[in-house]
C-alpha cells in the first residue's frame, strides 16, 4: 500500500515538473527561431534588425494570455539596440503594437530620428497610436498592402482630448463641471505637446508646411483613436509606404502567434498555392 503510494505520488510530482518545465523549453526553442530569423535578415539586408512585436502569449504555468503595449522597458531596450548599432549602419525596425504610453513612443521616435544611418520601418499588419508616431520618425515606411497605422491624438483617461476640448467648447462654461475643465485643461496640453512633437519628427523631411499639415491630420481628433489609415491613404498624404515586405518578416511573424484557442477562429491549409493552368 505503501509502495502503491509511493509510486503514485512520484508520478504527480513527475507530471507537475513536466507541466512547468515543458513550456520553458517551447519558449527557448522559439527565441532561437525568433533569433536566428532575424540575423538572416540582417546579413541580407546589411542592417541592424530590431523587432517590437506585440503580440499575447502564454507565459505562466496556468496558462493567461498576457497582453503586451508600449512600455518603458520597451524604449529602454530599443535605445540600447540603438546605441549598439554603428552610426553608418542602417537600422530595420518591425512593428507590430497596439501602441502604448507616450512618453516611450516618443523616445523611440526621437532616437530613431537621430540615428545618422537610414531607419526603415517594415509594418507587416498594423502600428495604431503610438507605433505610428514611431513610424512617422522612419526615413522610409514599408507596408503590407493590408496593413494599417491609426491617428496619434491623446487619449486622456477614457476620453479622446480633442473631444473634451469640443465640449468647453459646445457647452457654457458654467454649466461644466471643475472635473471636466481640469481635464480638458490637460486636453489641451497634451493635444500641443503630441502636435509638438509630430511637426518636429516631420518638419526635416517634408518641409514646414507639409509638416504642420500632416501632424494636424493626425493629432486633431477627426477620426477615433482606432480609426486604420491605410497605405493608399498615407501615399495620397504623401507617404509612399507602400512596398515589398522581405519574406523573412513574415516568417518572424510566424514565432509570434496569439495563444491557442479551444476551438479556431480561422482555419486554412498553411501552404502557399500555385494556380493551375487550366486543362490540366
Amino acid at each position: 500500500m505503501n509502495n502503491t503510494s509511493f509510486n503514485f505520488s512520484s508520478i504527480i510530482w513527475i507530471v507537475f515538473i513536466l507541466m512547468a518545465f515543458v513550456p520553458m523549453i517551447k519558449q527557448f526553442r522559439l527565441q532561437n527561431q525568433r533569433f536566428n530569423t532575424l540575423r538572416m535578415l540582417e546579413k541580407k539586408r546589411g542592417s541592424r534588425v530590431i523587432a517590437l512585436i506585440h503580440r499575447q502569449e502564454m507565459f505562466s504555468f496556468f496558462g493567461f494570455p498576457l497582453t503586451k503595449y508600449i512600455s518603458i522597458d520597451d524604449s529602454e531596450q530599443i535605445l540600447r539596440a540603438i546605441r549598439l548599432t554603428p552610426n553608418d549602419m542602417p537600422i530595420d525596425l518591425i512593428l507590430h503594437t497596439p501602441g502604448g504610453l507616450v512618453l516611450a513612443s516618443e523616445q523611440i521616435a526621437h532616437a530613431i530620428r537621430m540615428h545618422p544611418a537610414k531607419v526603415t520601418v517594415f509594418v507587416p499588419h498594423y502600428a495604431m497610436s503610438g507605433g505610428t508616431l514611431i513610424a512617422l520618425a522612419a526615413n522610409e515606411i514599408v507596408m503590407d498592402p493590408n496593413a494599417v497605422l491609426g491617428p496619434v491624438d491623446p487619449q486622456i483617461g477614457q476620453y479622446p482630448a480633442a473631444s473634451l476640448i469640443k465640449v468647453t467648447k459646445d457647452k457654457n462654461i458654467n454649466d461644466i463641471d471643475d472635473q471636466t475643465l481640469i481635464l480638458a485643461d490637460v486636453a489641451q496640453k497634451a493635444l500641443t505637446q503630441v502636435r509638438a512633437k509630430v511637426y518636429q519628427i516631420l518638419k526635416d523631411r517634408l518641409g514646414e508646411e507639409k509638416a504642420g499639415e500632416i501632424a494636424d491630420i493626425f493629432t486633431e481628433g477627426r477620426w477615433t483613436h482606432d480609426h486604420s489609415i491605410s497605405c493608399e491613404e498615407l501615399t495620397a498624404l504623401g507617404f509612399p509606404v507602400c512596398g515589398v515586405m522581405p519574406p523573412e518578416i513574415y516568417e518572424l511573424m510566424d514565432y509570434f502567434d496569439q495563444p491557442v484557442r479551444r476551438q479556431p477562429t480561422v482555419n486554412y491549409i498553411p501552404l502557399p498555392y500555385q494556380r493551375e493552368k487550366k486543362g490540366d
